[in-house]
């Protein structure tokens, strides 16, 4: 996995959540508080997630092969998409269920400052994660909002790390807000409630999550400015003179498939046309390094076939 993957952030969020999970079940054994219990399978369920982004990061790095020519690098994608589901199934609907018993059938907390102190290193522990996933997300994000970054981001890594560890920081504080209002009022219903919070929470960043990276499974197109990048690179004024039509497909976060007809002039030579699609996949190449497999196929632009419209059937989706 390359370093736009996020490994650094990865590791830090796995080491985090392993720390926690640890403490959290050791708080829920003193204190019977359901939210521990809750919180302590969301780390697990988050040290899990983590582990299948770093495996999927490194089965993405094999070899093309005959059975599969354009790569592996579509495995980061499914595993992603597995962590959507883990997170929803485990984290999520694991806590709708705690919470909703605790409601029904409420006890009090012992040993109260077991969760408030295990809420409060959790809390330092996500945050150091949350601060690194941040550092490098900067990196990537450039001018977008996080909104646009976490839709836009073709790398799933990334925006998962941010979005549980942002999910860990509200889903600690409900926590905490259960289990203080459990102590002050002494009804352990409100630790109940606070369950069943975090559990809607993480049920919503599963949805995100899932239909972010069933997005990616998909297959989505290079970006507008790498769009730009490549029709600018294509046409150099002499041989090519435009380009009719353009697909590109994401093989990968980091490996961009590019097809094009293009515009050569009626009385070029086989030879000219030959040198002229070679010299515009070097230039692909320099404008967007991550173009990894080009092309490029030639022919005579007709202005008359051109006004009446690109045919869905041949150019699915066209300009």
């Amino acid at each position: 996995m390359s370093a736009s993957g996020g490994t650094k952030a990865i590791v830090a969020a796995l080491g985090a959540n392993l720390a926690i999970a640890a403490a959290k079940f050791v708080a829920f054994a003193f204190s019977g508080s359901s939210s521990m219990l809750a919180e302590g399978v969301h780390s697990v369920a988050d040290s899990g997630n983590q582990g299948l982004l770093l495996l999927g990061g490194k089965k993405a790095q094999r070899a093309a092969t005959e059975e599969h020519p354009f790569g592996y690098g579509r495995e980061r994608y499914i595993y992603g998409f597995l962590v959507s589901i883990v997170l929803f199934t485990i984290g999520g609907v694991f806590a709708l269920y705690e919470g909703y018993e605790k409601v029904h059938n409420p006890h009090p907390l012992e040993g109260w400052y077991w969760p408030i102190g295990v809420l409060v290193f959790a809390v330092i522990a996500e945050g150091f994660s949350f601060r690194t996933a941040i550092k490098e997300s900067n990196e990537l994000r450039g001018k977008q909002t996080w909104t646009q970054f976490v839709r836009r981001a073709k790398a799933p890594e990334l925006p998962v790390v941010l979005l549980e560890d942002f999910g860990a920081l509200v889903g600690l504080i409900l926590a905490l807000g259960g289990v203080g209002l459990t102590l002050v009022t002494g009804d352990g219903v409100w630790d109940g409630i606070g369950t069943m919070c975090i559990g809607a929470l993480l049920v919503l960043i599963a949805l995100v999550l899932a239909a972010e990276t069933k997005s990616l499974l998909l297959g989505e197109a290079a970006g507008p400015e790498q769009l730009a990048k490549i029709r600018a690179a294509v046409v150099d004024g002499n041989v090519v003179t435009r380009v009719i039509h353009m697909r590109t497909l994401h093989l990968g976060p980091e490996e961009l498939l590019v097809a094009a007809k293009i515009a050569v002039q009626h009385d070029d030579t086989a030879t000219q046309v030959a040198d002229a699609i070679n010299a515009a996949e070097a230039r692909i190449r320099e404008a967007v390094p991550i173009a990894r497999v080009i092309y490029l196929e030639p022919d005579i632009y007709d202005e008359a076939a051109a006004a009446k419209g690109p045919d869905p059937a041949k150019t699915p989706g066209g300009h």
